[in-house]
């Protein structure tokens, strides 16, 4: 056989299979950790993470949480919002938190209402196209100006999420409690646990004592934890909380809240 007939068998064999070898199981093994991607909105392209689980696999259906940074991690890197909050619970004890955590970056001097909000979506939306989730396991989340975010998007979108717990956040800061009681009736169906520092001069607990109260007039049943003597930065003591994610993952799309709260928590008014 001639040297250029040898080639090209050969080269039809690969074409064909025949020479590959079978893939490994390293090889085909999905990525996991913190990932970073980029999605293109209205011709602008944003850079976010996504935390997958090393255990990930497409056999089942694996629950979604979208978390939403505060202002000082406001940027285009997409990566500074993995290092606060739910990032640094999923490094600490990733096992306690077995879900696909999707966060996006807000731009410097932006808050996630308005287009950022619809950033979030579209990373959320574009993260439940790429792997196998339970879509009546949606979670929101949100931390400060993430904690507006969360109560924004859980109003604009009740349908989507399982569960919403937005921490030390707000629905503004200029006291529009009509903005608050639009908002507070478009959740009250959803299950909602919120969290607030009794000592916070950053956000007001007020913010977090108002909404529930709004929510509870207009028929809803909210949690909420109000942290004795703390201050602004509570995401460690509630994202280091079991009872937390053993609340939030017992939730299920249109589904009432029947899971127990933290039995050392406080919850004024309740």
């Amino acid at each position: 056989m001639s040297r250029v007939a040898l080639v090209a068998g050969c080269l039809s064999l690969v074409l064909l299979g025949g020479l590959a070898p079978p893939p490994t199981t390293q090889e085909t093994r999905m990525a996991t950790g913190f990932l970073y991607k980029t999605i293109t909105l209205d011709g602008e392209t944003y850079a976010y993470s996504v935390f997958v689980p090393p255990e990930y696999t497409p056999e089942h259906a694996w629950p979604v949480i979208l978390f939403l940074h505060g202002s000082g991690e406001r940027g285009s890197d997409g990566f500074l919002q993995t290092e606060i909050g739910l990032g640094s619970a999923l490094r600490r004890n990733y096992r306690r938190i077995p879900a696909i955590v999707v966060m996006p970056q807000a731009r410097p001097d932006n808050s996630w209402v308005g287009p950022m909000g619809a950033m979030a979506m579209a990373c959320l939306e574009a993260t439940l196209r790429e792997y196998r989730v339970d879509p009546q396991r949606v979670y929101l989340t949100g931390l400060s100006l993430g904690g507006q975010g969360a109560w924004y998007l859980a109003a604009e979108h009740p349908e989507r999420f399982a569960a919403v717990m937005p921490l030390c956040g707000f629905s503004d800061l200029d006291g529009r409690s009509a903005l608050a009681g639009r908002i507070a009736g478009r959740v009250k169906g959803m299950p909602i646990w919120c969290f607030h520092g009794e000592a916070d001069t950053a956000v007001p607990v007020t913010k977090t004592r108002e909404m529930v109260e709004l929510i509870r007039r207009a028929g809803g049943a909210v949690r909420y934890t109000e942290y004795k003597d703390a201050g602004h930065g509570i995401w460690d003591r509630a994202y280091g909380d079991p009872a937390v994610w053993d609340w939030l993952f017992a939730q299920r799309l249109g589904a009432p809240d029947s899971a127990p709260a933290s039995p050392d928590t406080e919850r004024p008014g309740a």
